[in-house]
């Protein structure tokens, strides 16, 4: 029998409570494709749970017909993720893209069915912005041609005559990790450095010494030199056109080792022909490979590279290994920080993973304390978070969504990934409320609406004790967040307390935690329950049919 502590009107049995992992250690199955480096292969090969098969590239009815078998896929940019594969893949949880872009993966239909997109976004940072001195170096040195010349056995040098780097102004379209690179490169080149980011802080602007173009029209009027360094979205797709060229003065050279489509072809091979631009590097085509007939090809003063900018050893083992750890986290430990479609993911992920769980819990719980009082149609979740958890407020969100979604929706890989889009469509308003003053640094509400009907919420994920439930409504309670817990709403008189573990007894429920706490005396009470063992609904009709009893509630975590 466990120990009993009196509180006045609470009444706690205790036992100690080991709270559970985000995931079981369980058995993965993992594929693995497009000549990923070894060095990422043994970090998976590593972990006995692990069944790592190595394939070359496949065709897409292969890979389709395989994928079935597989709790993740990981492969480079010559494997396509395409929405019939994602829907094949029944058991699919992880996507690993050893590379930055994923413009060949479905990242929206992945999203919607709850399966994690990870990519290595830092480790061909290096290998590209080095690739781009080399290509806009060689343009203007004329190396390409005094090499051919050579070759050819002739002798050109007075007319290679080249121009530096050193006192050209360079613009970066896009001043993230690569953009940031070139910068502190190019600032060693003796070259002027703006730039273009409407997403970057002022503060990143300046300690790399880089003047904040306020417009990309400042930018392309000001560059001698303009690289692009941006994702491939429906904002930069074409960003680059027939206007956007003519901007730059005339001899002006620009560079794309991003993603194809974002300088439109067509206008830049014009500007070309047409004699106004010095010079281009592409490294990325609208559809790769580039064609034997590509009209690319006879267009003067263009370097084209085929792909070639994390084609270097260095950067290959690094997005190996980048991508193969966080794919080895997000199976074994559920760690989500590195997916790209897992919103306002924090830094450390470990020490917020608590919080996740006890948001998602008591979110649940709310949801189904109010379904047993008849509101079952959500109109919104709102969660308020504790200062040591503000800056995971948006995936502790994410988290309430899901926990309010469980019994309401049939989905079988119902996550932090895909619940905010659920929710989106079921037309359940999600928010974050700031303000007052939460009664831990680690403390989480999360408040129901359904119609007229609401429900408050609270929790404390703190890092040094298992996780509680503070709060139900207006009660105050303090229970560890075990699965299953039973939550009973009587009158207080005497007796019920009795009636209730005399009840639960004769079903072989075995009680871990009982929580009594009412408002005032001879009010209404409540009651909070953490047993041991599963509890069926035969046991909570035996509970609303004890006297006083008004309301039980039997909570299944579907987390635990």
């Amino acid at each position: 029998m466990p120990s009993v502590t009196v509180h006045g009107p609470v009444i706690s049995y205790d036992t100690a409570v080991v709270f559970p992992s985000p995931h079981p250690r369980v058995s993965h199955r993992l594929l693995v494709t497009d000549e990923i480096d070894p060095d990422g292969l043994a970090l998976l090969r590593a972990v006995p749970s692990f069944t790592v098969d190595e394939v070359p590239t496949l065709p897409a009815d292969e890979l389709l017909r395989r994928i079935g078998d597989y709790d993740a896929i990981i492969g480079r940019s010559a494997t396509r993720i395409s929405e019939p594969l994602l829907r094949a893949g029944k058991k699919l949880r992880v996507v690993g893209r050893a590379g930055v872009g994923v413009d060949n993966i479905a990242l929206d239909v992945a999203t919607a069915l709850g399966v994690a997109v990870i990519n290595a976004p830092a480790g061909n940072t290096i290998a590209v912005a080095e690739l781009f001195f080399g290509g806009v170096i060689g343009l203007l040195r004329h190396i390409p041609r005094a090499d051919q010349s050579m070759h050819a056995g002739r002798w050109e040098r007075a007319a290679l005559m080249g121009t530096e780097l050193k006192g050209k102004t360079l613009g970066i379209v896009g001043l993230g990790r690569i953009g940031t690179a070139v910068a502190i490169r190019a600032r060693a080149f003796g070259m002027d450095v703006v730039a273009y980011d409407p997403y970057i802080h002022e503060e990143r602007f300046a300690l790399h010494q880089v003047r904040r173009m306020s417009t990309l029209h400042d930018l392309l009027d000001a560059a001698q030199v303009c690289t692009m360094h941006v994702p491939l979205t429906d904002e930069t797709r074409g960003m680059i056109g027939e206007a956007e060229l003519a901007r730059l003065r005339p001899g002006a050279l620009i560079a794309n080792l991003a993603r194809g489509g974002i300088i439109v072809e067509d206008a830049l091979a014009a500007a070309l022909v047409s004699g106004h631009l010095g010079g281009a590097v592409l490294d990325a085509y609208d559809k790769e490979p580039l064609s034997g007939e590509h009209a690319l090809r006879d267009v003067p003063r263009l370097m084209l590279l085929p792909h070639l900018g994390a084609s270097t050893t260095e950067a290959q083992r690094n997005v190996a290994v980048d991508v193969c750890e966080s794919v080895r986290d997000a199976l074994i430990d559920g760690e989500l920080s590195r997916s790209i479609n897992v919103g306002g993911g924090p830094e450390d992920w470990h020490s917020v993973q608590p919080a996740l769980v006890v948001t998602r819990r008591i979110a649940s719980l709310a949801r189904a304390c109010l379904a047993d009082r008849g509101s079952r149609a959500l109109d919104s979740v709102t969660i308020k978070v504790g200062p040591e958890l503000a800056s995971a407020s948006r995936v502790l969100l994410s988290a309430a969504a899901a926990g309010a979604l469980e019994g309401a929706v049939e989905h079988d890989r119902l996550n932090l990934i895909n619940a905010r889009a659920i929710a989106a469509t079921r037309g359940i308003e999600l928010s974050v409320s700031e303000g007052g003053s939460p009664p831990h640094p680690r403390a989480i509400e999360v408040r129901i609406r359904a119609g007229d009907d609401e429900l408050r919420v609270g929790g404390v994920a703190a890092v040094d004790a298992t996780p509680r439930l503070t709060r139900i409504g207006r009660f105050q309670v303090d229970v560890a967040l075990r699965s299953p817990v039973i939550v009973i709403t009587n009158h207080d008189v005497p007796g019920v307390i009795g009636r209730v573990g005399t009840a639960l007894g004769n079903a072989q429920v075995n009680i871990a935690e009982y929580h009594q706490a009412r408002v005032a005396q001879g009010g209404e009470a409540l009651a909070v329950i953490a047993v041991d063992g599963p509890v069926g609904s035969v046991v909570r009709d035996v509970l609303l049919g004890l006297p006083d009893v008004v309301t039980a509630t039997i909570v299944q975590f579907r987390d635990a």
